[in-house]
């Protein structure tokens, strides 16, 4: 009888895992089902989430050791009280380091952070540089630690991508697929980093995603709620910040103010777009006009970071406390447009520097402080009509996130969720539509569009637009021994006027020629050295490009409305 049991027990432990090497088999070659692929969204939300909190608690450890204090909610207080010359090396010893990591791992030296998860989505089915991703987690990683001036959403949220890639690779995830686990590793990293998972769902679909598919929703929302799981088993469930009970919203008397808080906080959020983009465009001249190896970029970064923190040291690192401070009306009028200010100089600063990190969460400070004082004035001018200052440093928060994200649900959302306080929504809501509304007119809808667009990646267009460059000439084309390609002479005649395109190219350099040429096909040609004649591949022919372009928009939008 123990024999027979001992038999049957070998046998069923043999027979679960012939079940489980098939499953597995059949999820590498074929991908996941359904059910499969809220597990995998489960699982890689746990991971996305445990990720970003160990991401937080390292930089506050590291933070704690570097500037010698236990209390890094408090480290701008604390660094008024070290030797000026500690302030002034430590991020630039960070930023020489961070250049060093960005050398080695990428061949731009540049951060990959937002911009780069929405491009993975768009462009190259749901897939991120790996490489380069670990390697600006570490140099963002040592930016916060060391007194760089940017926030950690950016970089959890690509290194999440990075996790979701290399699982896509593993289960041999569709494209569709590889998307969808993308969402659900940012989601579950943001809503790991603030404690927000209805934000985090928001966030994946409104900014990485660009849409709200139903077949998406399912799995990012199981992985936020993961990532969130795993905050609080660490914070509890407290929000970020804590507002003071000082009085309501007389919303209807004072909707005016909020829809010029909108206006205020709009042009704020371009201008600190703009000046990021600004410093990073005098760095590259400045590298250009001096020779100066781009290791040593962030080191100089750095020293002037350090040089501005000596006098006002809350420029260093998130700056989460002066955010509260703000939102709880403990500044006073010229320190808030002082430090609002300079705020914005250090961030252009960080990340023109190429030093790490991200923009969201300066984006929350300079909106608070931008809120602050515009709640002031209000509250100043009209005692007997206003609410209370600190409402005004809420809806500013929201409104200048919001338009630097260029995602004004999930950011009110995460404003929402990070204070707690849901008696001010029709404020906020007031204020973010009208910002956003306004930025996204003077850049290209959001900050990582425009950081998108400058690279010459026109996402900010539409599918219309960037699909095009999804479509390689060469899987189009017709080879030259295809019967129906034309014919090599009617090709040689073509090249010989200059009317060809290269069979390295897409769509996006196609389309523009046969416009301009009026042709029927192009010859598709490779190109060879300086003074070698191009060989002739076959022809692309206007016809099959607006096939394939007819039926990638089709798959598009079945994919957005599925």
């Amino acid at each position: 009888m123990l024999n027979d049991a001992k038999a049957r027990a070998r046998q069923g432990i043999l027979a679960a895992v012939a079940y489980r090497n098939r499953v597995l088999h059949v999820i590498r070659t074929q991908g996941p089902g359904q059910a499969q692929f809220w597990v995998i969204a489960l699982i890689i939300g746990i991971a996305a989430g445990t990720a970003a909190l160990f991401f937080r608690k390292g930089i506050e450890r590291l933070q704690a050791f570097l500037y010698g204090t236990d209390d890094v909610a408090h480290l701008h207080s604390f660094a008024e009280t070290l030797p000026w010359f500690l302030i002034l090396v430590l991020p630039a010893v960070g930023g020489l380091i961070v250049g060093i990591v960005l050398n080695w791992t990428t061949n731009d030296g540049r951060v990959r952070s937002v911009a780069d998860v929405i491009e993975g989505a768009a462009l190259r089915e749901g897939r991120v540089e790996k490489r380069a991703g670990v390697g600006s987690a570490i140099a963002s990683f040592i930016t916060l630690a060391t007194g760089g001036s940017s926030g950690r959403e950016g970089p959890v949220v690509h290194m999440a991508a990075v996790m979701a890639t290399w699982v896509s690779a593993r289960i041999n995830a569709s494209a569709i697929h590889s998307r969808d686990l993308l969402g659900c590793a940012v989601a579950a990293a943001v809503s790991a980093s603030f404690n927000a998972p209805i934000a985090g769902a928001l966030f994946a679909l409104e900014v990485v995603l660009r849409h709200f598919a139903v077949h998406a929703f399912a799995p990012i929302a199981i992985a936020s709620v993961a990532g969130t799981v795993i905050n609080r088993l660490e914070y509890g469930g407290v929000s970020e910040f804590v507002l003071p009970d000082k009085g309501g919203l007389a919303f209807y008397v004072e909707l005016p103010a909020y829809l010029l808080l909108g206006v205020v906080s709009g042009v704020v959020a371009v201008a600190l777009m703009k000046a990021i983009f600004f410093a990073d465009d005098m760095g590259n001249l400045f590298l250009r006009m001096t020779r100066m190896p781009r290791v040593l970029r962030p080191a100089l970064a750095g020293l002037m970071l350090g040089a501005i923190a000596i006098v006002f040291p809350h420029i260093i690192g998130v700056g989460y406390e002066t955010t509260a401070r703000a939102i709880t009306g403990q500044l006073v009028l010229h320190e808030a447009v002082v430090f609002a200010i300079l705020k914005v100089i250090a961030v252009a600063i960080t990340m023109g520097g190429r030093m790490g990190g991200g923009v969201f969460s300066p984006a929350l400070m300079v909106g608070a402080l931008t809120g602050l004082a515009f709640g002031l004035i209000a509250t100043a001018i009209f005692p007997d009509v206003s609410g209370s200052e600190t409402l005004y440093a809420l809806a500013g928060m929201g409104a200048v996130a919001a338009a630097v994200l260029g995602a004004p649900i999930s950011t009110t959302m995460i404003v929402f969720e990070l204070t707690g306080d849901w008696q001010t929504g029709l404020a906020v809501m007031v204020a973010v539509s009208i910002s956003t509304a306004i930025a996204s007119r003077l850049v290209d809808m959001s900050f990582f569009l425009t950081q998108l667009e400058r690279r010459g990646i026109h996402l900010a267009a539409g599918p219309q637009a960037w699909l095009l460059a999804t479509l390689p000439v060469a899987k189009v084309m017709r080879k030259k021994d295809d019967p129906k390609a034309a014919s090599e002479v009617e090709c040689w005649a073509l090249i010989e006027d200059g009317v060809y395109v290269d069979g390295n190219a897409t769509l996006e350099v196609a389309m523009p020629i046969f416009e301009a040429s009026g042709a029927a096909f192009l010859p598709v040609v490779t190109l060879g050295g300086e003074g070698d004649s191009p060989g002739l591949w076959g022809s692309l022919h206007h016809v099959d490009a607006l096939k394939a372009v007819n039926l990638k928009l089709s798959d598009t939008a079945r994919e957005e409305h599925s």
